[in-house]
């Protein structure tokens, strides 16, 4: 069943695959907030940086407020929660750019990365074990930088038209990054909204303002532990 809907979703979108889940209205996809102390000082503020491509930079998306980074800097907020969720997506980024970006990026300090790059490597049939070393060495820098920072991976997956060796390649080597650097893994990013129409924008690729909300509950899922809350 995976596979069919997998199959259907590449064959409509180019890059990405998932299963289809159950259908959700526009108000089960965007909770209430209930806002329990004050919002901190920011310069109290611990900071969580969003480290990847278009999905990430909230390509298309009329309002930036809209992004899934946005909408976590949200909830943070309403929760009370001394972090700023720094979005550090740009589009187009594939492995090997962000290998050449993340310098950069992290001058700034870090306590939290969430690194969600590959999707453009699969699209342009890039080698599994280039990316992996590229998305390894990201990690490696993040934690020589900041030892205390935890990590968190996006896993994403490859277009079939690849071949049934290079999907499995590219889907298993997130999991093994994970492991071998230490970090919390999603996933799958996209669960729940890649190959549904209503949830991406017309070019079907990009979420859409709903679909965004979906996104930031895939990220809350391992993120919100790690801040201690639910």
């Amino acid at each position: 069943m995976m596979f069919r809907l997998t199959s259907i979703f590449l064959c409509c979108f180019s890059i990405f695959a998932c299963s289809q889940p159950e259908q959700k209205t526009a108000d089960a996809d965007q909770p209430t907030e209930t806002t329990k102390t004050a919002t901190p000082d920011s310069s109290q503020k611990k900071t969580i940086v969003f480290f990847g491509n278009s999905l990430t930079a909230g390509y298309g998306l009329t309002n930036v407020s809209s992004g899934y980074v946005s909408l976590i800097q949200q909830r943070l907020d309403s929760l009370g929660l001394p972090y700023r969720a720094v979005n550090a997506g740009l589009s187009g980024e594939t492995s090997a750019g962000g290998n050449d970006r993340v310098d950069w990026v992290i001058r700034t300090p870090v306590d939290i990365f969430v690194l969600e790059l590959g999707g453009n490597d699969a699209l342009r049939g890039v080698q599994p074990e280039e990316t992996i070393k590229n998305l390894g060495a990201i990690l490696t820098k993040v934690k020589a930088k900041y030892p205390e920072a935890k990590l968190v991976l996006a896993g994403m997956q490859a277009p079939p038209n690849m071949g049934r060796a290079y999907t499995d390649q590219f889907r298993a080597m997130y999991p093994k990054l994970a492991k071998e650097h230490g970090t919390a893994l999603i996933p799958f990013f996209l669960e729940g909204v890649g190959g549904i129409p209503e949830l991406n924008q017309g070019d079907r690729i990009h979420p859409n303002e709903q679909g965004q909300y979906l996104l930031r509950e895939n990220v809350w899922k391992v993120l919100g532990p790690m801040l201690a809350v639910k």
